[in-house]
């Protein structure tokens, strides 16, 4: 059996008094997506910027495909395969979708901001965007600025933006926040056709896409993990459906 992919031990963040991640101890195994949930301030967000290098840990470790990476900055991250897809998203509205994806991809190799405006014009970066954007089910719409696509179109440009450079893990902080039902379901039918290629750490509110996804499950709260396991053993954690679902056990 591979090594798992990312491995977490004893991370903790604080900010001044008080602590946003408690020794938080988690392992995430290659080709899985592992979803982290739980309560408003539980520490999730905190704990996925801390993974993608964004803020610095206070104390713990993590190691990323067999390498220590508690040190190293973002964009040494990135470049190891490590790609952040934020709750909020974060694209160019004057750009094509194509630009959109092809600045990303020219970003990550360290390219200058002066350059971004023409990156779809290489033939190799915009053949590549061109492929990514039809795997998040945009290969229609390459030639569309991102400012007149639909909010699900922006969550699946987002993804393409992240894919980018075929990184090694996605972290996805709620995808689907702010969609509809029917954008929600397209949106986990194109996540599962994409885990054949990515291990994925998702944060996300809506249970019916986190059972409907999620190989393992992470129960965060109050900073700490209060459970971590597959996601029938979740459903029926007694701890879990009182701490998080909001439920009495006897």
């Amino acid at each position: 059996m591979p090594d798992p992919l990312l491995v977490i031990e004893k991370l903790t963040k604080r900010y001044g008094g008080l602590v946003a991640n408690d020794e938080v101890s988690l392992t995430v195994e290659l080709g899985d997506i592992h979803a982290l949930i739980g309560p408003n301030g539980a520490g999730k967000t905190t704990l996925v910027n801390i993974i993608a290098g964004e803020q610095p840990s206070t104390s713990g470790t993590l190691r990323f495909d067999g390498q220590d990476i508690t040190g190293l900055p973002a964009h040494a991250r990135a470049r190891m395969g490590l790609a952040r897809c934020f709750q909020t998203t974060s694209i160019f509205g004057s750009f094509t979708a194509l630009e959109n994806v092809a600045i990303s991809a020219q970003a990550t190799e360290g390219h200058s901001f002066r350059f971004w405006q023409n990156a779809a014009a290489a033939p190799s970066l915009n053949r590549a965007a061109g492929v990514t954007l039809s795997e998040v089910g945009l290969g229609a719409r390459t030639r569309q600025n991102a400012a007149g696509m639909a909010h699900g179109e922006h969550r699946q440009l987002e993804i393409a933006m992240a894919m980018a450079n075929k990184p090694k893990m996605l972290l996805l902080d709620e995808p689907t926040a702010g969609m509809g039902r029917e954008e929600s379901f397209a949106l986990v039918r194109m996540l599962q056709k994409l885990r054949a290629g990515y291990t994925m750490i998702l944060i996300e509110h809506d249970m019916d896409v986190v059972f409907a996804l999620a190989d393992r499950v992470t129960v965060l709260a109050n900073g700490r993990v209060i459970a971590s396991d597959t996601p029938n053993a979740i459903r029926a954690h007694p701890v879990v459906r009182e701490a998080y679902l909001g439920e009495q056990h006897a």
